[in-house]
């Protein structure tokens, strides 16, 4: 036999094994499927999580932004002028202009319960109000650089008066700085719940996989006495766990679908329309491989490091 034809036995013969040793250990591989499954889960459920967290976060976002206030006598050329300087900043995501009429119809609309005001109005025969543009960020923390733009900028009319009356960023400032600190919190909290839930995935598989070893121990020791090689001993093993990760991601992702279907018209009354079924049937595939791809990582590289342990006894 050609060196190519042994090479290619052997992987028959370690496949062949470690399909063997799935089927054969019928309770202990049904058990290891069921903890990595729930393992699995919890990753998938982190993801849902990711999802609601950015969907609330993104809601949050859309709500917090800084007005610029005009001077009554203010020209709308003028006032368009520092808007299109505005939408040239990289970091402004859009900005809108309201007129005085707008912003009077607006106010109106407001107070309309308050006939005090409403009279107080009707006695100044004139709109008292200035336009006003309405800037968002594409991130909360870039409003401060924002407003600085409006303070250095030459934001004057052609008499070289100051046309800007007020920037409301620094009453927006507590909020603004609050909702960052929030959205940094949420990603290192997830980032860490991550590296926790995979490490904890990796301990309870490998604890699982090692029993599946430990009940081959006779066979293991026989291989090792003929001379076998540790690529060839640990290869059925490392199929096993491969076998338990597809198995078990395979179980994990029809779960989620009653799970998701039972949840999503609860978080789509309470987190801004998100419905999780919804969301899980359109991001299936990324779902499927992050699963997949999580369930067999997990499941060879539990059965490298366990087998390796062992070997090492």
């Amino acid at each position: 036999m050609t060196g190519q034809e042994i090479f290619w036995t052997k992987i028959k013969r370690i496949l062949r094994t470690g399909f063997y040793n799935f089927w054969r250990n019928g309770t202990v591989s049904l058990a290891s499927v069921l903890v990595m499954m729930v393992t699995l889960m919890v990753i998938g459920m982190i993801v849902f999580t990711g999802a609601i967290l950015d969907r609330s976060l993104n809601e949050l976002r859309s709500k917090v932004d800084i007005n610029v206030t005009f001077v009554t006598t203010a020209s709308e050329e003028s006032i368009l002028d520092i808007k299109r300087s505005l939408e040239s900043l990289p970091e402004v995501s859009i900005v809108t202009y309201v007129s005085r009429d707008e912003a009077l119809s607006a106010f109106k609309e407001r107070h309309a319960n308050d006939q005090s005001i409403l009279s107080a109005l009707d006695e100044l025969g004139e709109n008292p109000l200035g336009a006003v543009l309405n800037v968002k960020a594409k991130d909360p923390s870039q409003y401060g650089s924002v407003a600085e733009f409006l303070q250095n900028q030459n934001a004057l009319s052609p008499s070289g008066l100051s046309i800007i009356d007020k920037v409301n960023y620094n009453q927006n400032k507590i909020a603004i700085d609050k909702l960052t600190n929030v959205i940094n919190s949420a990603d290192r909290l997830g980032f860490i719940l991550t590296l926790f839930f995979g490490a904890v995935s990796v301990l309870i598989a490998f604890n699982t996989i090692r029993l599946t070893i430990y009940i081959a121990r006779e066979e293991i020791s026989v291989m090792r006495l003929v001379g076998a090689s540790t690529s060839y001993i640990q290869g059925p093993f490392v199929v096993v766990g491969i076998i338990y990760g597809v198995v078990a991601a395979i179980l994990a992702l029809l779960a989620f679908v009653p799970i998701a279907y039972w949840v999503g018209s609860a978080t789509q009354t309470f987190f801004s329309g998100l419905n999780i079924f919804s969301y899980y049937l359109k991001h299936f595939p990324q779902f499927f491989a992050i699963i997949l791809g999580s369930g067999v990582l997990i499941g060879g590289l539990s059965s490298i490091l366990a087998i390796r342990r062992y070997l090492r006894q």
